[in-house]
C-alpha cells in the first residue's frame, strides 16, 4: 500500500499531485488549512476515483499545530511513505527587495522554510520506518533575471538547503529515506494570481509529470528537478 501525504492539497499544484499520485495508484492524504477547502477537494478526488483516506489540519506557521498534526498522521496513517512538502504562501510579490517588509519576510520565511523544516523532522522516523521518500515542491535557489520576488525565493532557498543538508545526513548515517527537491515551472496558480503567460503550464500537467516522476523508480537522492525549466528570454 502506498500512502502519501500532500501539504496545502486542497487546490492548485498541490491538488494537481494528490490528483495524478491518486490515479496512479497512490492512496491520498490531504494536508490542508480549511476543512470546508479539504472536503471539497475530497469529494473531487473521489469522484475521479481516487482512494483519499482523508485530511489532516495542517498549518504551518503553528508549531503546536504541527506536533498535533504528525501525532494524527503517525495514529492513522502509519503507512506513510511520501510526504509532498507543496504547502506555502507567497508572501508580497508586488513589491521589490527595497520595499519588502521584515514583517513579510519573517512570515514567509516562517511558513516555508521553518514549518515545512519542523513538518519534515517529526515525520521522518515514520517515513524511514516505512523507507520513503520525501519531495518538496520549490524553485531554484539560483536567482532569476525574470521573476525574482525575495521573501519567497529566499524562502525556498532555506528550503533547497534543508534538503541537501539532510540527504547528505541521510546517505551517511544510512537512513533509509530519500530527499529531493521538484521544481514545476512557471505554472498557472492562485500564488502568482493565475499568471499565464506563454511557457506556463496548468495544475494537470505538472501534477501528471510529477506523478511520472515518483513513480519512475529511480533514486533521486540530494537532487533538485526541475520539470519544465524556466526558459531564457533571448
Amino acid at each position: 500500500m502506498k500512502t502519501v501525504l500532500v501539504t496545502g492539497a486542497n487546490k492548485g499544484i498541490g491538488f494537481g499531485i494528490a490528483k495524478h499520485l491518486g490515479l496512479s495508484g497512490w492512496k491520498v492524504v490531504i494536508g490542508a488549512r480549511d476543512e470546508q477547502r479539504a472536503t471539497k477537494a475530497i469529494g473531487e478526488l473521489k469522484a475521479q476515483g481516487i482512494d483519499v483516506l482523508g485530511w489532516v489540519n495542517i498549518e504551518l506557521k503553528d508549531l503546536a499545530n504541527i506536533e498535533k498534526a504528525t501525532q494524527e498522521i503517525s495514529e492513522k496513517y502509519p503507512g506513510l511513505s511520501l510526504l509532498v512538502n507543496n504547502a506555502g504562501i507567497p508572501g508580497d510579490m508586488s513589491v521589490d527587495s527595497e520595499h519588502t517588509e521584515i514583517s513579510v519576510i519573517r512570515e514567509t520565511l516562517d511558513v516555508n522554510f521553518v514549518g515545512t523544516f519542523a513538518l519534515t523532522k517529526a515525520l521522518i522516523p515514520l517515513i524511514a520506518k516505512n523507507s520513503g521518500r520525501i519531495a518538496n515542491i520549490t524553485v531554484p535557489s539560483e536567482i532569476s533575471p525574470y521573476w525574482h520576488p525575495l521573501a519567497y525565493v529566499a524562502s525556498k532557498a532555506a528550503q533547497n538547503a534543508m534538503m541537501g543538508v539532510m540527504a547528505i545526513e541521510f546517505q551517511q548515517s544510512n537512513t533509509p529515506v530519500e530527499i529531493f527537491s521538484v521544481h514545476p515551472g512557471p505554472t498557472t496558480t492562485d500564488l502568482n494570481g493565475n499568471m499565464a503567460l506563454p511557457g506556463f503550464h496548468d495544475i494537470e500537467t505538472v501534477g501528471q509529470k510529477f506523478a511520472e516522476l515518483i513513480n519512475d523508480g529511480q533514486n533521486h537522492q540530494g537532487e533538485f528537478i526541475e520539470l519544465y525549466p524556466i526558459v531564457k528570454e533571448d
